[in-house]
């Protein structure tokens, strides 16, 4: 009986599409669908197309031809998609974006809408992407697995009108279609953003949300990011009001920290592992004691641009600072090296505050001492304590460009090694000046100053015979080649251009008593006063490659075209 009755039914229905049984059996057909063998659904991809849909959307259809309906061997994953108030599993809506973007991978929250979007993301800059809606306050979360995608608007619309008797009450939070997403970092760069959207995912480790417009951020923003390493809120409109002093508190794993560019007007609290903090370009009134309160892995901390002086400042500020490393306090408004500064710090950056002295006993805990910028400032020699920095073992780089030095300083630094003195108002290199200095400086920056020949002696370089390799007197006021120039056999780079210079004497750059070639490599004498027709023939003799000489264009001849 069995073997007569099963011909003549499946004859019925391929006959009869539009009976009852069959919208049961095959469901609605979506257009292109391949009919198939009753009872076994396939998963269908779909047609291939260079652009895509129009809405950006992409949705798995069944064999079946039915896009609602999840195939029993291969969609029906409850961890996949939220269950119905009844408990019965629906199949999860899925949407690509663009191909140039990577916007889907795995772990993606897939959240309850409770409110209405923070913004939009319009569709002329989205390539088709349909418009991507974020909600902030979203909340709940999805197991390990779910896939991380952005929502079109389309389905969002759908889901909130509740069309459809298998329409979905729950729908999945939406990042910007502009947003660059990795395996575990996600960039929203310069979208407009107004809030951090509230995510859950253990695999996200780096997070770039600079350059957007969020101004609030509450206590659970990043509870659902436990292994966040790097987070990036600079350029946004950040203030003491709108951040949560406990924003950052769970973040037991954070390294980075970017903040430059809010309007902060405190050091918010911090977790203990960080290592990175940059508070540039902000409001800060004053660091505290317990500003950086636990922070002892900290490496390195930038707070240039704020409104610090020194009645705002703790002398037990960084304290806690034991790892530190690398400091950066430019453009502030300090008169005097901040005290209390940490033993381990390596790099100091006080450019651009109106520092007037440098008293004694300021950096003597700072052993580990090798780059100190002070440039910017208010400097003048008479008030640089005579033992200021003469002790630090490890001070390699020194800068006081921009200052108001009349010449160059004494009791530098024994060990020094780049000496920084360009646009300064310095006449004279005292002599012997550098003759402490073991083994000696390689650079020495002395272009735009007031430096005249007479201001130059021949003991002026003395201690630099056999390290300085690079000389800079461009824009002084030199009306000859310096003296002391020959003794400096390692000097590979000399710059004299723009000066007034009217001659260049014989054996003043070559010693053409000694048949040794020089280490000369480049040799600046443009923009001067020179005759190249009174030039001896053997004034460059001991440079190898005539070429490295620049002896044009000069001043009498550009006057005269």
């Amino acid at each position: 009986m069995k073997r007569v009755l099963l011909p003549v039914l499946a004859l019925w229905v391929g006959c009869c599409p539009g009976g009852a049984l069959a919208k049961q059996v095959l469901g609605p057909k979506g257009p292109g669908a391949q009919p198939t063998p009753t009872g076994m659904p396939t998963l269908q991809p779909p047609p291939p197309s260079a652009s895509g849909p129009p809405d950006g959307q992409v949705r798995p259809m069944l064999r079946n031809g039915s896009p609602d309906r999840p195939d029993d061997g291969q969609l029906d994953r409850p961890w996949l998609r939220p269950a119905s108030k009844e408990g019965a599993p629906r199949a999860p809506t899925w949407t690509t974006a663009p191909r140039w973007k990577v916007l889907s991978r795995p772990g993606l929250t897939q959240r309850k809408s409770t409110q209405p979007a923070a913004w939009e993301h319009k569709q002329g800059h989205n390539h088709g992407a349909g418009t991507v809606q974020v909600h902030p306050q979203a909340t709940g979360t999805t197991r390990p697995g779910a896939a991380r995608t952005p929502r079109a608007q389309e389905g969002a619309m759908a889901a909130k009108k509740g069309q459809g008797p298998g329409t979905p009450e729950w729908v999945m939070p939406s990042l910007p279609a502009s947003c660059l997403l990795a395996q575990a970092a996600i960039a929203c760069s310069n979208v407009k953003m107004k809030h951090v959207p509230v995510l859950s995912d253990p695999g996200l480790t780096t997070l770039y949300l600079a350059e957007n417009e969020i101004a609030k951020i509450p206590a659970h923003t990043f509870l659902g990011l436990p292994n966040l390493e790097w987070l990036d809120l600079s350029k946004n409109k950040l203030d003491a009001l709108g951040l949560h002093p406990h924003a950052f508190k769970n973040l037991t794993r954070l390294k980075r920290l970017n903040l430059d560019g809010n309007s902060l007007s405190t050091v918010p609290t911090l977790p203990a592992s960080l290592q990175e903090l940059k508070l540039n370009d902000n409001h800060l009134q004053g660091l505290e004691h317990s500003s950086f309160r636990g922070l002892s892995q900290l490496l390195t901390l930038e707070v240039e641009g704020n409104r610090l002086h020194d009645g705002n400042i703790s002398p037990l500020a960084f304290q806690p600072l034991r790892s530190l490393l690398y400091l950066r306090l430019d453009r502030n408004q300090l008169r005097t090296i901040p005290p209390g500064l940490p033993a381990s710090l390596q790099e100091l950056h006080l450019g651009t505050n109106i520092i007037e002295e440098v008293r004694e006993g300021t950096l003597n805990h700072s052993c580990s001492l090798s780059v100190l910028v002070l440039s910017n400032n208010r400097l003048q020699e008479d008030r640089l304590a005579p033992r200021a920095w003469i002790d630090l073992p490890k001070l390699e780089a020194l800068d006081l460009s921009y200052n108001r030095l009349v010449h160059v300083p004494s009791f530098l630094p024994r060990g020094l090694r780049h000496l920084m003195l360009h646009h300064n108002r310095i006449e004279r290199i005292p002599g012997y000046v550098f003759a402490h200095m073991k083994p000696g400086l390689e650079s020495l920056h002395l272009a735009h100053n007031s430096l005249r020949e007479d201001g130059i002696h021949s003991v002026s370089f003395l201690g630099l015979q056999a390290s300085l390799a690079e000389l800079l007197l461009d824009h002084n006021q030199l009306q000859a080649i310096p003296k002391g120039l020959l003794g400096l056999r390692a000097l590979q780079v000399l710059r004299l251009s723009h000066n007034k210079i009217r001659h260049v004497p014989l054996n003043s750059i070559c010693d053409t008593r000694v048949a040794q070639d020089s280490n000369l490599i480049s040799t600046h004498l443009e923009n001067n006063l020179i005759d190249r027709r009174r030039i001896p023939p053997t004034a460059f003799s001991c440079i190898r490659a005539y070429h490295s000489v620049v002896l044009e264009p000069q001043q009498k001849e550009g006057e005269s075209a």
